[in-house]
């Protein structure tokens, strides 16, 4: 039976983004998980570490209590990936208040890096090794995959109520998600978009509003 993490190694895996399984911790404690197999280092330069699917399977399990009291040393709390706290990226669906500059440099750098992370994560876990298509975690986080897909691109998401650019939202539908842009142009870009990422878009027209949208889902094949 496979050893667990050290409690050390544990808080590592448990602040580790929730969106791309990026790791920050001490050379020597990435070394050793990379080690144990519960991460990669990415081949590309800077060189990030992000959890393997048996990382990722590892978070998602509850920490045992303890035997015995340890150091009162509290571990980082897991912010869900649809939040955008402080220091936890996630990915701009449209909408949101007080989210961060889209246009930004450092944003920039960050989206890059949680998709190139995403990309790393398909080819991981499709079992072709594919990456033109969504894996598993995107097909179980379908808004924050989809919004990344877009934001990667350099589409402008909406910074407010009654302000243009995409929004992304869950659906009724069963592994759909709705992309509004009230710009016709502007929403066929986003449809080229998730096209080109390995989504499945069609356009259709709400029958309240009679506004244009796209309904679109991760493509298995």
């Amino acid at each position: 039976m496979t050893r667990p993490p050290t409690a050390a190694q544990r808080r590592v895996i448990d602040a580790a983004d929730p969106v791309t399984g990026r790791l920050r911790g001490t050379e020597s404690q990435l070394a050793a998980l990379v080690k144990r197999g519960l991460a990669f280092r990415h081949a590309r330069p800077p060189h990030d570490h992000f959890l393997t699917p048996a990382g990722h399977r590892v978070r998602e399990t509850p920490a045992a209590e303890p035997a015995g009291p340890e150091p009162a040393q509290v571990p980082a709390p897991r912010v869900p990936a649809a939040s955008a706290d402080s220091g936890v990226f996630a990915a701009r669906v449209g909408g949101e208040e007080d989210a961060p500059d889209a246009g930004s440099a450092s944003r920039g750098r960050e989206v890059h890096s949680a998709w190139q992370g995403l990309l790393e994560l398909r080819r991981m876990t499709n079992t072709d090794g594919a990456t033109d298509r969504p894996c598993g975690w995107e097909r179980a986080h379908l808004v924050q995959a989809a919004a990344l897909a877009l934001e990667a691109a350099g589409h402008r998401p909406a910074n407010g109520p009654g302000d243009s650019g995409y929004r992304v939202r869950a659906t009724p539908q069963p592994d759909s998600v709705a992309v509004h842009e009230p710009d016709p142009q502007a929403l066929r870009a986003c449809a080229a978009t998730l096209e080109k990422a390995g989504w499945q878009p069609g356009e259709y027209t709400d029958p309240r509003t009679r506004a244009r949208y796209l309904l679109a889902s991760p493509r298995r094949t």
